[in-house]
């Protein structure tokens, strides 16, 4: 979890997806980091299936101490909040409602609004069915942000792993009616200059890949 100085002394609450490795791997680092200096506990939002990975295969002595278990001074280091797709939850001013991702484990996108407008997170799914139910008739869509794992070349890794490629891509945003901009995330590393090409050739309305390290208001 790359974080600056700023982040690591306001930063209490984390939002989970799912608990695939490249998406919790810095979680423990971070409140280990932060253990001595924390006042709070640092609260994950996540999905029960989530929060019993963590426990059982992370925090779980063996792989890394069981915060959960820890007394700080003020409770535990960490505590779990756990969410339900289509049930809306607060952290601060903002909104979140949980969608139900395509995907090979129990996983979560999000819809998340405050008074300026939402943006949806589409988290790493095979499809954008969910994502588009959450945004229908919705006129305050400030962006959406989708993942597009694998060149076309591997479509059936993608459909194995329930990922999407650019041509899959390009058919689930024909029914995205939302009438804002469409960020691309979660490219896979290797294959990012392969998939930025193959997205630039179809010339999908609105479309931007999301540029590491850019930041981005709404």
């Amino acid at each position: 979890m790359a974080a600056t100085d700023e982040m690591r002394r306001s930063l209490r609450d984390v939002v989970l997806t799912h608990a695939h490795l490249d998406h919790i791997a810095g979680l423990p680092l971070f409140i280990d980091d932060l253990f001595a200096t924390l006042k709070r506990p640092v609260t994950v939002h996540a999905l029960n299936e989530v929060i019993d990975v963590l426990e059982r295969d992370i925090f779980n002595w063996s792989v890394f101490p069981r915060f959960s278990e820890l007394d700080a001074g003020y409770g535990p280091p960490i505590k779990y909040s756990s969410i339900q797709p289509n049930v809306e939850f607060q952290i601060a001013d903002l909104t979140f409602q949980a969608f139900a991702a395509d995907h090979k484990v129990p996983s979560a996108g999000y819809l998340i609004s405050d008074d300026n407008g939402s943006v949806a997170v589409s988290g790493d799914s095979a499809s954008l069915a969910a994502l588009i139910a959450a945004v229908a008739g919705r006129d305050d869509m400030r962006a959406v942000l989708v993942e597009c794992a694998f060149p076309n070349d591997l479509g059936a890794i993608a459909q194995n792993s329930h990922h999407m490629t650019p041509s899959v891509l390009a058919d689930q945003l024909a029914s995205l009616a939302a009438d804002c901009p469409v960020f691309v995330i979660n490219i896979k590393p290797n294959y990012r200059e392969k998939v930025v090409a193959e997205l630039s050739e179809l010339s999908i309305p609105r479309l931007e890949v999301m540029q590491v390290g850019k930041c981005y208001f709404w």
